[in-house]
């Protein structure tokens, strides 16, 4: 995203108009997006077999729970002293599954998951992949209208995404839908980022992301796409406004983009609305832009606390109104600062 433009640094897009953060360095993002690439997405080798291997207590234990995966075996460190706590629960579904357990000392560990952070826990187990978005399940009467899926485009930091999966898990994302092309997989990397929510979130992929978003804005959706804090001298076709001025009240699609680039031209033409954080400070060349997990956990909290189950939700519900009309609430220093930013949802 740009908030992801700005957050993750690089230009970001409006139609007609391409404007370039002040520290812009593609050529120095494409290389170190490569590293990424070849130092995070591949932490262990395939076996012959087509297996990797997963490490770590959560993504281990949920990935059983789960059962999306065929598990090979499960490795436990020896040494341990007694299993206790979820390690013991590790070893029981391991057992009653009939799954065959290792017991390699730290060391062997160590060297198969290349250092990584393993708590001492890992497992054999096939690839997981996401689903084609057509087979998501569309909604059925009396659903809840104000739904929230999360579409990522080009993500390509493993940490960043497992980071992003964790948050929208948390806060109560419905599903996760990820550009086919250009987008990091969902590794083991990515798993024990998001503190194994990758393993029971439904995931979905397309290769046509701009047609996903104008088919769903065609079934009612509102599509919202990010951007980074907004300065005077910019302007958007697409109304601005701030994420805390959003209001909720249809099944809505939060669109983040590339941690360089921000959203593809065509992925933000086919937004109906651009959400965007406002800084609390006025802020110097170079420090405009949010991490894109940071980004997505501020943009997902201040949208999914709307909810009414949500806590807090009952006692924010009388401050929320239309944020066209006037409101003394929505007079605060931060919109004052930001002339270019227009009121706004659809």
């Amino acid at each position: 995203m740009s908030l992801l433009g700005a957050v993750g640094g690089a230009p970001w897009r409006c139609p007609g108009r391409l404007f370039a953060c002040h520290f812009s360095h593609a050529a120095r993002r494409g290389e170190e997006l490569s590293r990424l690439l070849l130092d995070d997405l591949a932490p262990t080798s395939r076996s012959p077999r087509g297996l990797e291997l997963l490490f770590g207590l959560a993504p281990c234990l949920l990935a059983l729970r789960a059962a999306r995966r065929r598990v090979a075996r499960l490795l436990l460190q020896a040494g341990r002293s007694g299993l206790q706590g979820e390690r013991a629960e590790l070893l029981r579904e391991a057992e009653a599954r009939d799954i065959p357990v290792l017991r390699p000392r730290r060391q062997k560990l160590d060297a198969l998951c290349r250092h990584q952070v393993h708590q001492g826990v890992c497992m054999e187990v096939s690839p997981l992949k996401p689903r084609p978005w057509t087979e998501v399940e569309e909604a059925r009467p009396g659903d809840d209208p104000r739904r929230l899926w999360l579409v990522l485009e080009r993500l390509q930091d493993p940490r960043n995404l497992g980071a992003v999966l964790r948050s929208a898990h948390f806060l109560g994302v419905d599903k996760v839908i990820t550009s086919g092309r250009n987008s990091c997989p969902l590794t083991p990397v990515v798993s024990k980022a998001s503190a194994g929510a990758m393993e029971v979130m439904d995931v979905f992929s397309t290769d046509d992301l701009a047609g996903f978003l104008q088919a769903k804005a065609r079934q009612g959706w509102l599509v919202a796409g990010t951007v980074g804090c907004p300065r005077p001298e910019m302007s958007s076709e697409i109304p601005i406004t701030s994420c805390l001025e959003f209001l909720w009240n249809q099944p809505t699609l939060l669109v983040l983009g590339n941690e360089g680039s921000g959203l593809s031209q065509a992925v933000q033409a086919s937004c109906q609305l651009l959400l965007t954080i406002l800084p609390g400070r006025q802020l110097p060349p170079g420090l405009e832009s949010l991490n894109v997990s940071v980004a997505a956990g501020i943009l997902l909290h201040s949208i999914c606390c709307q909810r009414k189950d949500f806590p807090m939700g009952r006692k924010r519900e009388h401050l929320l109104q239309d944020p066209r009309e006037p409101s003394a609430t929505s007079e605060g220093p931060g919109l004052a600062q930001h002339p270019g930013l227009s009121s706004g949802s659809e």
